[in-house]
């Protein structure tokens, strides 16, 4: 799977989400703006798809990544709960980057791995619950959270339950990451 075409996707699917967003509150132009924003739901949810079809986690956190990066582009700067949500999301992300890079490397990774308290509140599935296990939990709680307010469109919801399912084969493949760097 390329990448780069999969981001250009998430980049356009959240562009057109905002149009429709914002057409739904131009008097004249709801409709208009119905039609946008189911549009970009579909498309964002069909590169979702595409993104955990791939099982990778690297691939699964970079199109979650960028499309909360557009979120918060689109952000009302005045909406400091959502703005504030977003960005602690975006930086939590950036630190699971960092970890992905470090689990490459066998030898680093068995640094870490000892680095960790054996305790399971400090494992997931006996590894280290390092800073992409705990991006991931965050973010299925954030999306959870979202999920459980009234009101939600129904195909919104559907997009949402598919980004929460990513999370969930991101760190599947993650664990298979440090299971390898592990036993090395």
């Amino acid at each position: 799977m390329d990448p780069t075409g999969l981001l250009d996707k998430i980049i356009e699917a959240a562009t057109i989400i905002d149009y429709g967003r914002k057409g739904f509150a131009t008097r004249g132009k709801a409709e208009e703006g119905r039609l946008s924003y189911e549009r970009g739901i579909f498309a964002a949810l069909s590169a979702f798809k595409d993104a955990q079809s791939t099982i990778d986690p690297h691939i699964i956190i970079l199109t979650e990544y960028t499309f909360l990066a557009q979120e918060l582009q689109f952000c009302d700067k005045t909406d400091m709960d959502s703005f504030g949500s977003l960005t602690q999301a975006i930086q939590s992300f950036d630190d699971a980057f960092l970890v992905l890079e470090v689990v490459e490397d066998s030898t680093l990774y068995k640094a870490v791995d000892q680095s960790f308290p054996r305790n399971k509140k400090y494992r997931e599935k006996s590894f280290p619950k390092d800073s992409y296990h705990i991006a991931c939990k965050a973010h299925r709680t954030r999306l959870k959270n979202i999920l459980r307010s009234p009101g939600i469109d129904p195909i919104e919801k559907t997009l949402l339950k598919q980004r929460f399912a990513n999370l969930t084969t991101g760190q599947k493949g993650y664990c298979e990451k440090q299971r390898k760097a592990i036993l090395i």
